[in-house]
């Protein structure tokens, strides 16, 4: 609903004029009033429409230093006013015209240019006027620094004698800038400075007493300024120091030197004997006391009547007391003594802290009053000594008039019943010989009707339970009253959520949705009204949906906190999230920027490659232009532990015993699994550091046991979770003493690489167990079981060769390591053979048994031990097919064999051929080779079952018949005898078997078969097998459909009546009978069906499976722990024919 804004402001005006007119009373009720009224109206911003005096917004204040480096100095002064002020400078209380190169058109700031500086160095004062009045700044105090020098003058010699006090005066160049004085020598070398010499504040170098070492000619004063980046020095300065000879009439010699006599302290600095410091309040104190006498007084320093203050500090050796930041409390009475044997003398300050002027509270304010009221400016200040207070009007000395409304009442300004020409700049200005202070104090007398400064329909907006300010920022003379109302109502808003306050402006908290809608702002004095309208809008609040978790995350990854939040869809314009650590937000990349390892995407924070800075709290801030949210997470960054500290060595029982501790690193936030104790040699592997041992986490010591005659040095490292630390400091080197062999060789090996000899090898030690030097080896050797007296030999290798031995006879064997101081711990013996050599007799008895057509079962009595001459290995099994019995004349020569580790007495032949002619033999091996074959056996494999048929196909279906044509197998492992043909009606949905019948279909030429009776319009499988004795091979099966009745005329008219028709059948079955047949005539004289050599990859070892006597494949017992039988050596057959030339192998697999 619209407001009528202007009904509204006269109805409540007309309450307000009336009650306004009610008020009007006379005497010393009307002052009060005024009186109040001019308060309320104290320090107000006035705006700049309304016709106002100048005042001060922007100046230079206190004092300007202009560096020889500086380009430019500038000096501000603006205003503000209507009218726009007018400027004009003074400089040194007379009239200044600035130079051209102002800074503004209207300002009053302007520019000096470095090169003109020295004509410009004063005290300036910039005035700001119009016809209201005229503001005034403080004095501006603007020193030019030049380079300074030190006078020239010629120095003498100083000469003193031995123990008398020197002064050499440095007198410092005065600056515009602070000085730091130095005393040294031409080479700038400092001098060295103590109790007896040492530089006072005043850059003089003092010497309570001279020696002869203080004799030199280049004692050298330096002053440097720093701001103005020079450095100027004195002249050399010359000291001779005389020796203090004995009188003439004394009986010791004139070579002879006196030592200086005792004298009285007394003080270079200060001269006399009470001074009085004075310094400001804030200021540093500095009281300093040098003495002179022989030998060198000591200085002590008390506060009279009181303790020294805390901040008292002691410098130079003790001269010099220092109290930085003085209060009044630590004015006062201090001593100085200077003390030795010979006396004392002391020194009085008195310390008086004062203060510049200063405002007790604030400046006086700028004052806007009602006409006829009584106007008051104060000007409260405080100092030491108590400041005088000087009063101007418009930059113009103003004193009491008393003729006049206006009067001084020192440091108050009375306008008694104020008139608009009472308006005016009112400076107040306090100084005291510290400092002064300048206030402006703008008095405006006159009656104006409200203003409202707050734009009208302001629109303001607030979240769902947050608190809104709306401003109605008002001006008038005399102050107006402000009340607020709502959509159009006469009432004034008052509830427990609706706050007026002082300033005018409306509070309300805890918003609530129905509070949205239009708000007046009413303000009303006796000189008029005016109104205002804000717009409240009420937003839903920001909320984190999705805050960050606390997570820990290893050191190099990628972390990512999520932050998901929603806000007022009005509001996403001005949305977003800002990430901060441990309080300070973090700069982010929002386009995978590689400079920065923080990236935002959709409110989720990833922090690439994290490391241990990256630790800490963080907190997702969700904001909008009126409301924010946050959420906190803590990352916690695992890591590698830190490298341990202080790792220290300390002695056990020995040198070669000691302990190593250390102080464990930071775990990072996992704990320590284990340390590692590393160390490194110097003598046989310089620079590279090995393991020495582990040590659990909890613990930080380490028993090591050491090598001898090795320089060591340790270092430690902590593993955890995240992996292995960076290691320690190595400690000191630590040399242990030398001694003997700890352990002896190990790892001893026993080789007969030759039937007479024997070979015997160790693993040597290691370099740095060798303990000493001159290590070598004690070889021992016997026969064993002989009685034999103990052979020996020192050898400095890790081998050795005991020539001229029996064939594979047992030796005891031990090795003992020594070395110059002494030898190693008493061996082991070990039992070893010497060489090896072919054995030299056959298995016997050999025999087969058949087990089926493919498989077979050979044993043998094993040769005696004797004639192995070695470790017996195993035995080879050799046998080769002879002939096929379907083909006696052709002689196939296909020779096989298989190793069978172990002692043993039998072993399964597998992947014989069935219906065929064998010879077998077996002989022994060892590591040398094979011994001699045994007497062959022959015996002949019994029929097999033939393979199945390679074609099988069904045509010329009828509605009861189909035909069937074939090949015969390509292997009949027999004398084929025929046929099994089973066929199956089946059910075409589902396929499965409905009725099964099985024909024999005799004789082994048959490649045919009509199959009669069969149901028409029905699908048959058809399975077909060939046969020997034996029995039948694997079926091959078929699956096809009988023609229904309704297609038998058709086709019997169509096709089968066709001469076309039944050429091309016949000749189709005719050309697959050749193609058989031709396949099966290449087979039989080794073309591409002839039996092939097993692939490369079945040629070492193969897998007996499918043996029907299982038992069979087990070895005995007593080639358990060797191997297994269905695991053994299977070597490439070689195939020879009688119409061919010999295999090239045959003779390798025989033998």
């Amino acid at each position: 609903m619209p407001v009528d804004l202007h009904r509204h402001v006269r109805l409540i005006a007309a309450v307000s004029i009336d009650h306004w007119r009610g008020m009007r009373l006379e005497g010393c009720l009307q002052f009060v009033l005024l009186m109040a009224l001019t308060s309320r109206a104290a320090g107000l911003n006035i705006p700049l429409e309304v016709e106002q005096p100048p005042t001060i917004i922007t100046k230079t204040s206190g004092t300007v230093i202009a560096l020889p480096y500086d380009l430019t100095i500038t000096l501000k002064c603006e205003a503000k006013g209507n009218p726009t002020p007018e400027y004009r400078w003074t400089k040194d209380g007379k009239d200044f015209i600035p130079p051209l190169n102002r800074t503004g058109h209207t300002g009053g700031t302007f520019v000096l240019q470095n090169k003109l500086l020295d004509e410009f160095q004063g005290k300036y004062r910039c005035y700001a006027s119009n016809k209201h009045g005229t503001a005034m700044t403080e004095e501006i105090k603007l020193i030019v620094a030049s380079v300074p020098k030190f006078p020239k003058e010629t120095v003498s010699p100083i000469v003193v004698d031995e123990g008398d006090p020197v002064i050499l005066h440095c007198n410092p160049p005065e600056g515009a800038t602070e000085r730091q004085i130095y005393w040294m020598s031409l080479g700038l070398q400092h001098i060295e400075q103590n109790e007896r010499v040492s530089m006072g504040i005043d850059g003089n170098l003092y010497f309570s007493n001279a020696l002869q070492k203080d004799s030199r000619q280049d004692y050298c004063c330096f002053a440097a300024f720093n701001k103005i980046r020079t450095i100027v020095q004195k002249p050399a300065l010359t000291v001779m120091v005389k020796s203090l000879k004995p009188d003439n009439n004394s009986a010791l010699s004139s070579n002879t030197t006196l030592a200086p006599p005792l004298r009285m302290p007394g003080l270079l600095l200060p001269p006399s004997v009470q001074s009085e410091k004075v310094l400001l309040k804030g200021q540093t104190l500095e009281l300093e006391c040098i003495p002179e006498g022989y030998p060198t007084p000591k200085i002590t320093w008390m506060k009279l009547g009181d303790e020294m203050p805390r901040k008292t500090k002691f410098n130079n050796f003790g001269k010099q007391l220092t109290i930085s930041a003085v209060e009044e409390t630590d004015a006062g009475k201090y001593m100085c003594s200077a003390k030795n044997s010979a006396g004392e003398a002391v020194h009085y300050f008195d310390v008086i802290v004062e203060e510049p002027p200063k405002w007790l509270t604030e400046p006086p304010q700028s004052q806007l009053t009602v006409i006829g009221s009584d106007v008051h400016i104060k000007c409260s200040v405080s100092g030491k000594p108590p400041p005088d207070i000087t009063w101007r009007r418009n930059s113009e000395v103003f004193k009491d008039d008393p003729l006049s409304n206006r009067r001084v009442l020192d440091d108050t300004i009375v306008l008694h019943n104020a008139t608009p020409e009472d308006s005016a700049v009112y400076q107040c200005e306090a100084s005291n010989n510290h400092g002064k202070i300048l206030a402006n104090i703008n008095i405006m007398v006159k009656n104006l009707a409200p203003q409202i400064l707050t734009r009208n329909n302001h629109d303001y907006a607030v979240v769902l339970g947050g608190d809104i300010t709306m401003n109605c920022s008002v001006f008038g003379s005399p102050l107006p009253s402000v009340s607020w109302t709502r959509d159009g109502t006469q009432e004034t808003l008052v509830g427990e959520r609706f706050y007026e306050l002082q300033n005018g402006s409306l509070q309300i908290t805890n918003a609530e949705k129905d509070d949205r809608g239009n708000y007046v702002c009413v303000a009303v004095n006796t000189e008029g009204k005016s109104a205002a309208i804000a717009v409240l809008d009420v937003k839903d609040p920001t909320r984190i949906m999705n805050p960050p978790q606390d997570m820990q995350i290893i050191s190099g990854t990628t972390a990512q906190l999520m932050c998901q939040a929603e806000c007022d869809q009005s509001l996403r314009g001005t949305f977003e999230v800002i990430w901060m650590k441990d309080e300070e937000e973090i700069p982010l990349s929002f386009e995978g920027n590689s400079r920065f390892r923080h990236v935002v995407d959709d409110g989720m924070l990833q922090i690439m490659n994290v490391n241990l800075s990256d630790q800490g709290l963080y907190t997702c801030i969700a904001r909008t232009s009126l409301d924010e949210v946050n959420a906190t997470g803590l990352l916690t960054v695992l890591d590698v532990p830190d490298a341990p500290k202080n790792v220290e060595i300390s002695e056990l029982t020995d040198r070669r015993n000691v302990s190593l501790s250390w102080v464990p690193g930071n775990d990072h936030n996992s704990s320590v699994a284990e340390f590692i104790v590393e160390f490194e040699e110097s003598q046989w592997e310089p620079g590279r550091w090995k393991e020495l041992q582990k040590v659990p986490g909890n613990q930080a010591t380490a028993e090591l046991a050491l090598q001898g005659h090795l320089n060591y040095q340790f270092r430690v490292y902590a593993v955890n979770a995240v992996g292995p630390g960076p290691p320690s400091e190595p400690t000191e080197r630590y040399k242990t003493p030398p001694a003997a062999p700890d352990r002896n060789p190990q790892n001893i090996k026993i080789h007969g690489h030759l039937p007479d000899q024997m070979e015997i090898s160790w693993e040597p030690l290691l370099p740095i167990e060798h303990n000493g030097p001159g290590l070598e080896y004690k070889v021992s050797y016997r026969r064993t079981g002989v009685g034999d007296d103990w052979s020996w030999n020192l050898e400095k290798r890790h081998s050795f060769n005991v020539k001229n031995t029996s064939t594979y006879v047992p030796y005891e064997i031990k090795i003992q390591s020594r070395n110059s101081h002494g030898w190693g711990p008493e061996p082991k013996v070990v039992t070893g053979y010497s060489g090896e050599d072919v054995p030299t007799s056959a298995p016997r008895d050999v025999a087969v048994e058949v087990i089926n057509t493919t498989v077979l079962r050979v044993s043998w009595t094993p040769v005696p031990q004797a004639t192995v001459r070695g470790h017996l290995r195993g035995y080879n099994v050799h046998w080769v097919r002879k002939q096929s019995l379907l083909n006696p004349s052709k002689i196939l020569d296909e020779r096989h064999s298989l190793s069978f580790p172990g002692k043993r007495n039998h072993a399964i032949v597998p992947q014989l051929e069935p219906f065929s002619e064998y010879r077998l033999t077996v002989n022994v091996y060892n590591k040398k080779g094979n011994g001699p074959n045994s007497d062959p056996v022959t015996f002949n494999t019994p029929e097999g079952v033939p393979r199945q048929v390679p074609i099988l196909t069904a045509s010329n279906a009828r509605k009861d018949s189909i035909l069937l044509v074939w090949g015969p197998p390509l292997e009949t492992n027999g004398i084929l005898t025929g046929y099994l043909l089973q066929y199956h009606l089946l059910n075409e949905t589902t396929l499965e078997v409905v009725d099964s019948q099985e024909i024999n279909i005799s004789g082994a030429d048959t490649s045919q078969w009509r199959l009669q009776g069969l149901k028409d319009g029905s699908l048959y499988r058809f399975q077909l097998s060939a046969c020997t004795q034996a029995g039948c091979g694997p079926p091959l099966a078929q699956e096809s459909s009988t023609v229904e009745q309704a297609r038998v005329g058709g086709q019997q008219s169509e096709l089968s009546t066709q001469g076309w028709f039944i050429g091309t059948m016949c000749a189709v079955a005719l050309l697959t009978l050749i193609a058989l047949m031709a396949c099966f005539v290449r087979r039989n004289k080794g073309g591409k069906y002839a039996g092939t050599p097993p692939p490369p990859e079945r040629q070492d070892m193969f897998t007996m499976e499918k043996v029907k006597e299982k038992e069979d494949l087990h070895p005995d017992e007593e080639s358990q722990g060797m191997n297994d039988d269905t695991f053994c050596e299977y070597r490439k057959p070689c195939v020879h024919y009688q119409d061919q030339p010999s295999s090239q192998c045959s003779h390798q697999l025989m033998g």
